[in-house]
Formats: structure tokens, C-alpha cells, sequence
């Protein structure tokens, strides 16, 4: 967003002593991740496991760049510009270059068709505390339903940044926290030196995946009813480097609520691979395996198990 826009948006804030609505809180929080640059070390807990990260973001205009290093597990660096992203893999020196239309910084506003927010989500301001040195606003985003988690944000007083998020169950119990334990906000990072980070793939053995936009109507599904508030965000397929147009990975359709997001992975069924219907929870994250006739669904998404079951019995092949 330009800064004739971010001033725009900053106007727009309730007066002093006024309650933010949902749709207040949530679009200075998005505003804020697109116009900070930073640097900070992110830590996630999901479950039994904690992983970590140094990020550099930076921003000039509607230009975003950052570089995520893993601090925990197999060594990874990922660049991103805008949707353009690359993985390095020292360790195998291997390189991923891919176009990501992901579903954006966190929350999501912006990309759902129609907001949807409030009808599913209400808000609650908590108080303010302290993340990784900075003063933060607390505010609980609560589902309206069972069919979404909520939401415990910290957000950085004076700017709306995200510093702290944490994921609920129904009893508001955290499922999930990503949180800075360290955070340098407006620091210098170098845009031209993530750009020329970007092409250092001299000595890698590059990947170039290629995603096919295309519609789950064109690929032959259908939800036979939506589920509430979840609405399409995108649909691709990945087709073959060497262009010749075979698929070579799962039909990917993607559903958002504005902060929850739902992916249905399609493939053809395999006796010698799907051979075991299953579900599965990291964290926040629920996933479930299920034969649909000749194809083989897998759904995934940081929803409650029994959303990702009324998704998998909606899902109808219709050839």
C-alpha cells in the first residue's frame, strides 16, 4: 500500500476510548505487516514441538521482500519477493524457485471475497503487556461457531505489528504460538541485498515447479454445500518443469474466512500409496485422508476436526 494509503487507513482509526471493531483491529494489523521492516527471531510451539526462525522483512511501496533463516532442524534460507519465493537447501545444495499466491501476512483481510469477518468472529480487548521489549495491545478473537478456532493477538501499540499470536480451542485452551523473543522494528534491512540473494543459485541444482491456475469446476469438483463462511481463494494444479503440461502433484483448492484457511489436496487413487484412511493434529493444524472414489483427498487447515470432515463429505466429483 502507498503511504497516501497507509495515512488513509491510519485516519480511520476509532477515537481515543472508543471500542475497535473487528474489522478495525484486524486491518491495522494487516496494514502494519505490509508497511514495518524489522528484523527479529520468530518462535513457533505447536503441540510438543518448538522450531525457530531469524526473519528480515522490508517493504517500499507495495514491494515486499523478506528472508526467513531456520534456526532448528535441516538449514533453510527462503527469499521472498512479493509471490515470487526461492528455497535454498544448503545442506543438499538444492534450490525450489516457485510463485506462491499465498494467502498473505497474517490476517488475511484483504483476499476473502466478500468479509465475512464479523459474521464469524467477534472481538475482545484484554489489556496490554510486554513481547520481546515492545508494549502490546491484547485482543481475543473469538468464534462465533464450532467451526473456526480463535485468536489471542498481541499487537505492537504504536504500529499494529503482530508480536505474539496464539491459536484456541473451544475452551480457549493454546493450541499454537508464534511469538517474537526478539524484535528490532523500522530496522535498515537491504532490499537490494535480498534481491541479489534471490539469484545466488550459482552451485545449486535449481527446481522450478510450475503452478497451473484452473478452477475446481474445470477439474471436475464441486462442494455439494458450502460450509459457513469459508469461501474459495484459489485452485492450481503443478505441472511439469519441462513444460509438457503432465500433472505431476495433487489439485490444490484453497478456502479462507478471512483468517482460517482449509487446503483440499486431490490426486488420483493409488492402492500401493493410499492404502490407509487416517487423521492427524499438529498443533493447530488437523489434516484427514479419505478414498473418494478414483481420487484420493487429503485437507488440511488450521480448523477444528469436524470442518475438515464437512469439507471432505461436501467434496463431489462431478464427471
Amino acid at each position: 500500500m502507498s503511504a497516501a494509503g497507509w495515512s488513509s487507513a491510519q485516519s480511520t482509526a476509532p477515537a481515543e476510548g472508543t471500542e475497535r471493531t473487528v474489522n478495525e483491529w484486524l486491518t491495522r494489523i494487516h496494514e502494519a505487516s505490509r508497511q514495518r521492516a524489522y528484523i527479529g527471531t520468530l518462535v513457533v510451539s505447536a503441540g510438543s514441538s518448538m522450531s525457530a526462525s531469524r526473519i528480515w522483512h522490508v517493504c517500499d511501496g507495495n514491494q515486499q521482500m523478506e528472508r526467513v533463516d531456520t534456526l532448528t532442524g535441516a538449514p533453510r534460507t527462503t527469499v521472498r519477493h512479493n509471490n515470487d519465493v526461492i528455497t535454498f537447501a544448503p545442506d543438499s545444495k538444492t534450490a525450489w524457485v516457485e510463485k506462491r499466491e499465498s494467502l498473505g501476512v497474517f490476517p488475511d483481510l484483504l483476499r476473502t471475497p466478500d468479509n465475512v469477518i464479523p459474521d464469524h468472529y467477534a472481538v475482545r480487548a484484554t489489556g496490554l503487556e510486554r513481547v520481546a521489549g515492545h508494549k502490546a495491545d491484547v485482543v481475543e478473537i473469538q468464534p462465533r461457531d464450532n467451526l473456526r478456532f480463535g485468536y489471542r493477538i498481541w499487537s505492537e501499540k504504536k504500529t499494529g505489528l503482530v508480536v505474539k499470536l496464539q491459536t484456541l480451542d473451544g475452551q480457549g485452551q493454546v493450541l499454537e504460538q508464534v511469538a517474537f523473543t526478539e524484535l528490532q522494528l523500522d530496522a535498515p534491512v537491504s532490499m537490494d541485498k535480498l534481491s541479489k540473494l534471490m539469484k545466488a543459485t550459482r552451485g545449486y541444482e535449481v527446481h522450478r515447479p510450475v503452478l497451473r491456475k484452473t478452477t475446481a469446476e474445470a477439474e471436475g469438483w464441486r462442494l455439494k454445500e458450502a460450509i459457513p463462511g469459508f469461501q474459495s481463494m484459489s485452485c492450481h494444479t503443478r505441472e511439469s518443469a519441462d513444460g509438457s503440461g503432465a500433472t505431476s502433484h495433487p489439485m490444490q483448492w484453497v478456502f479462507s474466512d478471512g483468517l482460517a484457511s482449509v487446503s483440499l489436496f486431490v490426486e488420483p487413487y493409488n492402492e500401493q500409496q493410499h492404502f490407509e484412511e487416517k487423521a492427524a493434529v499438529i498443533g493447530a493444524t488437523h489434516s484427514l485422508t479419505r478414498r473418494l472414489g478414483q481420487h484420493w483427498l487429503t485437507a488440511l487447515g488450521e480448523v477444528p476436526h469436524s470442518t475438515l470432515l464437512l469439507f471432505a463429505k461436501s467434496l463431489e466429483y462431478t464427471r
